[in-house]
């Protein structure tokens, strides 16, 4: 099997274009759930691929409007090459969108999602037992904790999941960064600085304090819900046992629209099998 068996075709692919603005982007990841958008130029001799946006460059760079400067360079590869040499560059890169580029155009996306569903489907290996697979270093949380702290957490952990934990210290939802975007928003106008300081009487104080002098100033900024985790958070949560087969999970995943599965080992938490994990299988 290869690339272009499995990908999406660019008449499919929503792509954003060279000038624009954040604002374009924010509304795809938000209305679609995407991890990151296309960015393209039309030029004289047709269009050409510029690179990805993410949900990370809107986040990390929040005072960027321009597009040009929020756009990254990531590896593409070529609509001709396997699956299992998709699945190496992936897990090389860590990226989950790959753009499958032609002599500079854009001619499809392919994404963990679409390996995983071979795997699901029985086009790739899925014998692997999960517990061979799975990462037994699990991210948490406490169902308590606002949002944007959780946004912080998941940030410096560098996983774009955790699993929540109620009063008793067990699992009792997941919490992922898709549903952070999806009730992120963009907030831009003039603030008074002070406003800028962080409640000192607040136990979940992040931000820190803005010396920014007496002025008013300009702000652009991504503002997130300041609720607790347990209010956005997805209750049922899927688990599965170590001696299923990567195509167990795999069809779980695919069949749930979740990128993890927790690992358990009867009421136990044990470990957590994410999609990237089902192509070491694959290398």
């Amino acid at each position: 099997m290869n690339v272009v068996d499995a990908m999406t075709p660019r008449s499919e692919v929503v792509t954003v274009e060279i000038p624009g603005k954040r604002e374009d982007v924010l509304e795809y990841l938000q209305e679609r759930g995407f991890s990151s958008v296309p960015v393209v130029k039309s030029t004289a001799d047709g269009e050409l691929f510029r690179g990805l946006v993410t949900r990370e460059s809107l986040i990390e760079q929040p005072d960027e409007d321009q597009l040009a400067l929020l756009t990254r360079e990531v590896p593409t590869v070529e609509p001709s090459a396997s699956i299992a040499a998709l699945a190496e560059l992936v897990l090389e890169s860590g990226e989950r969108r790959v753009p499958v580029v032609e002599d500079d155009e854009l001619v499809g996306i392919v994404t963990v999602t679409d390996i995983v569903r071979a795997i699901a489907e029985g086009d790739q290996d899925g014998a692997t037992e999960v517990g061979s697979l799975a990462t037994h270093e699990v991210n948490t949380i406490y169902q308590g904790t606002p949002l944007p702290v959780a946004e912080r957490q998941l940030s410096y952990a560098n996983v774009p999941y955790a699993v929540v934990l109620d009063d008793d210290g067990r699992q009792t939802g997941m919490l992922t960064e898709v549903d952070i975007i999806e009730v992120a928003r963009v907030v831009q106008g003039e603030t008074d600085p002070g406003d800028a300081v962080a409640n000192q009487d607040s136990e979940w104080m992040w931000e820190g304090i803005k010396a920014v002098g007496s002025r008013a100033v300009p702000t652009r900024n991504v503002e997130i819900p300041s609720a607790a985790v347990a209010e956005f958070m997805t209750e049922d949560l899927i688990s599965v046992p170590k001696h299923k087969t990567s195509r167990d999970a795999a069809q779980q995943m695919i069949s749930n629209d979740i990128e993890q599965i927790p690992l358990v080992s009867g009421d136990e938490l044990v470990g957590i099998v994410r999609d990237v994990d089902l192509l070491e299988a694959l290398v």
